[in-house]
């Protein structure tokens, strides 16, 4: 039988997340695939937030015209600079340039950034080829818009896959309009198509039929990055050791949470994705510490 929790700070704490290691490597290694020219700050954003949460290593692959800015700009990741096409998309054969950073990640998160639907479409269908069959997958943006093309991914990234998708996205998956009145059963939906774990709208569902409300964490997270920091931050999880559902859950609940204390702090709107970055360690040690 399915399940459907409210998530509260308790419902975590009695579902912890696996000790952190002392070593880089232990704390997991995430690979961002995104940053076209005209986007590089998502995928920036997104491999922030993983480290944010506790991921030991990150590695930014991004397209080649701002791969130096990039390194520059976020010191702490190694970059893999990416084949481009002719217009500055990211291309969807580039993937073998971070063949190496693929194959070692624990999770492997594709879309911050990424500007070209067919591109992200190749890309998609390429991924299984160049990650390990447990590395885990988080599809966010143009990564998994493309997802209803690309037959058979359901087969090669299933079981190890998670979604965050917003609700025009969300539509795309189902290949319909959403309804707004019963949005966790389309979730649900969506998750058992894909074999995947969804979160929109702080909501988390499960190919199980599972269901966790989070909450939405106020209008302010209605922002530009503000999607690429969750995924981001489910990507680190996961690359802690956290199952799918695990990584997505407490990453929802962390996300909201972070806007919540924003609001508080700055204004109901306003503030920026990279301000919600340098709240989440706090936040997450507020949720596990009784």
């Amino acid at each position: 039988m399915s399940d459907r929790v409210d998530v509260t700070v308790e419902t975590l704490r009695a579902w912890p997340l696996p000790e952190p290691d002392e070593s880089k490597y232990g704390r997991g290694q995430v690979v961002v695939v995104g940053g076209a020219l005209r986007s590089p700050g998502a995928a920036m954003l997104a491999g922030v937030a993983a480290l944010r949460v506790g991921a030991g290593r990150l590695t930014l692959a991004v397209g080649e015209s701002v791969a130096a800015h990039v390194a520059v700009a976020v010191p702490e990741s190694g970059v893999a600079p990416l084949d481009e096409t002719p217009g500055h998309s990211v291309s969807g054969f580039s993937l073998p340039a971070a063949s190496d950073d693929l194959r070692r990640a624990d999770t492997v998160l594709v879309g911050p950034g990424l500007d070209d639907a067919g591109e992200a479409e190749v890309m998609v269908r390429e991924l299984a080829r160049h990650i390990d069959d447990d590395t885990v997958v988080v599809l966010d943006a143009f990564g998994l818009g493309v997802l209803p093309k690309v037959p058979g991914a359901e087969a090669a990234l299933g079981g190890r896959l998670v979604l965050t998708p917003n609700k025009v996205e969300a539509a795309l998956l189902l290949e319909r309009e959403l309804d707004d009145d019963n949005l966790a059963a389309d979730l649900v939906e969506i998750a058992q198509r894909y074999r995947a774990v969804v979160s929109c709208f702080g909501i988390v569902a499960a190919p199980g039929g599972d269901i966790w409300t989070v909450g939405t964490g106020g209008p302010g997270l209605g922002t530009s990055g503000s999607g690429d920091v969750l995924a981001g931050a489910i990507a680190g999880l996961c690359a802690r050791g956290a199952t799918p559902e695990q990584g997505a859950v407490w990453a929802t609940f962390a996300h909201a949470r972070v806007g919540e204390l924003l609001e508080q702090r700055v204004a109901p709107l306003g503030f920026l994705a990279t301000e919600m970055t340098a709240e989440l360690p706090a936040v997450l040690e507020s949720i596990a510490a009784p």
